[in-house]
């Protein structure tokens, strides 16, 4: 039995030539023609479109990290806490997704393994801009793009940058004066523990009513 409802009756759209359509705004001619399994197994496809997707939640993730370092430089900690909250989720998404590919076993993975030759997560770049950003700083970590330049130079460009963390430390220095060795240090490098550092977080948890914004900050 099929149904004869014509939505067109209730005032729907169904015609779109020459207008702007769903397919046409989100790009889904190249996104979903971006997959190239390189073997005939059926998992090969969730293998691929599982980091795929990772990606593109790491490319929404960046884009919300560096909004959120903006706005922490410039004082402005509402906004930055909202993005913060967004990075959160999608942090959980990308963890909750490997629950889907849980479902393919070790001998699933097997049958096309060989064909990844030695591409590895490990070589995401989106991955290494993410822990720059947060701080987790080691040039030793571009040598795995050098055979990309562009990769290279994004990454050699945030290292210039200061992390989020150097951009929160910032803000809590207005409200407890931190050492210049805090404040003026080698931006390419992992951030130290420093006893003024962790004197004045102590303060913070100590009166989160009185720094509330520092506090819901840490």
């Amino acid at each position: 039995m099929t149904d004869s409802t014509n939505p067109s009756d209730h005032g729907a759209r169904m015609d779109y030539k020459g207008a702007m359509t769903y397919t046409d705004y989100l790009g889904l001619d190249a996104v979903l023609n971006a997959q190239h399994p390189l073997t005939s197994a059926h998992d090969e496809l969730l293998f691929i479109i599982q980091h795929q997707t990772s990606e593109l939640w790491l490319k929404l993730a960046v884009h919300e990290l560096n909004a959120t370092r903006d706005l922490l430089i410039s004082d402005n900690l509402r906004p930055a806490f909202k993005m913060l909250a967004r990075v959160a989720r999608i942090f959980e998404q990308l963890n909750n997704a490997w629950d889907v590919l849980r479902t393919m076993t070790p001998a699933d993975y097997t049958r096309f393994r060989e064909e990844l030759g030695h591409s590895s997560g490990f070589q995401s770049h989106q991955y290494r801009l993410v822990e720059f950003i947060l701080g987790n700083r080691n040039e030793a970590m571009l040598k795995p793009h050098s055979h990309r330049s562009d990769l290279v130079a994004a990454l050699t460009n945030e290292l210039s940058k200061p992390s989020l963390y150097d951009a929160a430390l910032g803000r809590l220095h207005h409200a407890f004066p931190l050492p210049n060795d805090v404040l003026k240090r080698d931006l390419r490098e992992r951030r130290a523990a420093h006893p003024a550092v962790e004197a004045a977080w102590v303060q913070v948890y100590q009166a989160p009513s009185k720094h509330w914004e520092l506090y819901e900050l840490a």
